[in-house]
Order: structure tokens, then C-alpha cells, then sequence
């Protein structure tokens, strides 16, 4: 039996990407493998129904050393006691460095520990994080392994919320929506009304969204009768398992579009100075990802002057409620 510990301590989408690794050991060393995470607080709770991790221990302050972080001195100390067979280090930070160094593991791959040599065909991030655990795994186990979450079952959420028996989700938020500049990957909210009256005339509309995003959501308001507000009312776990079974989600450039295509649920997303190539929904050959874009000339531009320059976002106000409509009705989503 294999124990692996695996550190990845970015936001919910990066979290997401390494997930690829769980199934990729699991088809590598067995059922039994048990397999550890070290990440942040609020993206850990990812994995509180996945019985393919065994334990997550939280880390919230990346950057404090050692002897003055009780959680990486935790980490150290359980790998003291009870040796992992492999480590892998999903960050490349500076501030990861010696943690990886003191954890206590036979072998140990990726930034700090081995040098990554990255494929030139890897260009999505999702194929980006794989090349931490390439030489861990065969290549042809490699090669099928995708990024795979696990959230409450159907039967649990449709006890608890009034879900209809097909559904489509509007997650109309990203994590840029509190900063105090311009959302450059924010659709208008005129667009998210007009889209969310339309379709909640074919098919039940749910609305998702993150606490702390009231003066958002109020602009959006009032909803339709038939849509069902769940913005901030389900934990993470429930939240996956909403997204599971939902015919279709819609989104930006943000997590819950990336857990979507996790969970081979439709995803319609609406792009614009983000590379959809590299940091959208991940296609495989078991879901169905749909990038809506204007195709400006200017675009993709994100942490460009280009876009540092703009004061319109055109790209994104660019993408008509039509043609989102018109994609999801083509598709047979609705």
C-alpha cells in the first residue's frame, strides 16, 4: 500500500486541476492507496465527500516559515511519524521550499524536489499540473487521467433543495467581482437578467454564487418565478453535487466553470481576456465544453497593458445574449 502527499495550495480552479492526479495513483498503485492533500482552508473543503482522499490538512499562511507555522509543523511532524512513500508539489513558490525539503518522503516529485520538464504539448493548465506526477505514473495511465471531484449524492441534495427534475445553473459571478477596479471578466448584468428571464421560460434556473456578494446579486434581482436562488446557501460539497446533476452550467472564466467540466456536467463559457486554451474549462473526452466568445483581435489580453489599458471590455460586452441563448438551445441543453 502506497501513502502520497500532495501540496497544492492555490484557489479553487488550480485545486480542481490537480485533481487529475487522485485517479491517475489510484490506477497506478491500487484502491488502497491513501492519499493526503495539503491546501488552503476554503479549497480543502473540496474533498469532504471524496473517499479517495483520506486527509487535508489545511495550510492558510503559505508564506510563514516553518518555525513559526503550527500547520506546517503539524504536516512535518505526521510525515515524521508515519513516512509517505511519495510526495508531490504541485506550487513552485519560494515560500514551499523548505516544507518540501523537511517533509519526510521516500521519493519526492515536482518544484523543490525534482526538476519538471514540461512537454510542449502541454498548454492547458490542467495538462500543466499533470506534468508533476508524469514520471509517477505509467504513460498509459497518464494519458487517461482527468480532473475528477466528488460532491453529495442526488439524493441528498434534492432532499434538501426544491430542484426540479432538469435544471440549468447561472453562476453569474467570479472571484474578481469585489475588487475595486474593473471585472474584466464580468458580463454586464443587464446581459445575466435578460439571459436568466429567457431560459427560466424553457427550464427551471438556479443561481449560484459565494457569500459576501449581496450588492452583486441584488442588481440582478428580482429573479423570475422560476428560478431558484441558492446563492450562498449550499456548502462546497452540496454545490458539486448541485452541478452534477444539473443539465448545463453557465459561467465566466471562474471555478465553478472548472468544476462543471470536472464533473462532465455542460458548461457554456463566456470568455473574453482569459486564454480559454489555458486557464478555461478543461475539454476531455467525457464532457462538453462550450467557449462562447466575441473573438476581439485585442483578446485573449489578461494581465496585459492591453487590458490594463482598457476602459470599455468590449470583449465581453460583445458576447449577446443571443448568441449564449442561441448556443445552450443548439446544444439541446434546454
Amino acid at each position: 500500500m502506497k501513502r502520497v502527499l500532495i501540496i497544492r495550495c492555490g484557489a479553487l480552479g488550480d485545486l480542481v486541476y490537480a485533481t487529475s492526479v487522485i485517479d491517475a495513483l489510484k490506477m497506478e498503485f491500487g484502491d488502497d492507496t491513501v492519499i493526503d492533500f495539503v491546501s488552503t482552508p476554503g479549497s480543502g473543503t473540496l474533498f469532504q465527500k471524496d473517499s479517495r482522499v483520506n486527509r487535508v490538512y489545511p495550510l492558510k499562511h503559505k508564506k510563514i516559515p516553518i518555525i513559526f507555522s503550527k500547520q506546517k509543523r503539524e504536516i512535518i511532524k505526521a510525515s515524521k511519524q508515519l513516512p509517505y512513500d511519495i510526495l508531490i508539489n504541485f506550487e513552485f513558490g519560494k515560500q514551499f521550499k523548505s516544507l518540501v525539503e523537511q517533509i519526510n518522503a521516500k521519493e519526492k516529485f515536482g518544484p523543490h524536489a525534482k526538476e519538471v520538464k514540461f512537454s510542449t504539448d502541454a498548454v492547458h493548465m490542467v495538462e500543466v499540473s499533470k506534468e508533476m506526477f508524469k514520471d509517477v505514473v505509467s504513460s498509459e495511465v497518464f494519458a487517461k487521467s482527468f480532473p475528477k471531484v466528488v460532491g453529495s449524492s442526488k439524493e441528498e441534495i434534492y432532499s434538501k433543495y426544491p430542484l426540479e427534475d432538469q435544471y440549468i445553473i447561472i453562476s453569474p459571478s467570479n472571484s474578481h467581482q469585489q475588487r475595486n477596479r474593473m471585472n474584466y471578466r464580468a458580463w454586464q448584468n443587464e446581459s445575466w437578467r435578460e439571459l436568466i428571464e429567457r431560459l427560466s421560460k424553457k427550464i427551471q434556473v438556479v443561481i449560484i454564487g459565494n457569500k459576501n456578494e449581496d450588492e452583486f446579486f441584488n442588481k440582478l434581482k428580482p429573479y423570475p418565478l422560476n428560478v431558484l436562488d441558492l446563492v450562498a446557501k449550499t456548502p462546497l460539497s452540496e454545490l458539486i453535487g448541485v452541478i452534477e446533476n444539473a443539465k448545463a452550467l453557465v459561467a465566466t472564466d471562474t471555478g465553478t466553470a472548472h468544476l462543471a467540466s470536472a464533473l462532465n456536467t455542460e458548461v457554456f463559457a463566456l470568455i473574453g481576456p482569459t486564454p480559454a486554451e489555458v486557464t478555461g474549462p478543461y475539454q476531455t473526452p467525457y464532457n462538453k465544453v462550450h467557449i462562447i466568445s466575441s473573438n476581439q483581435e485585442c483578446s485573449p489580453c489578461y494581465k496585459t497593458e492591453v487590458m490594463w489599458n482598457c476602459k470599455d471590455n468590449i470583449c465581453m460586452k460583445e458576447i449577446s445574449v443571443d448568441m449564449v441563448y442561441n448556443a445552450i438551445t443548439n446544444s439541446q441543453a434546454i
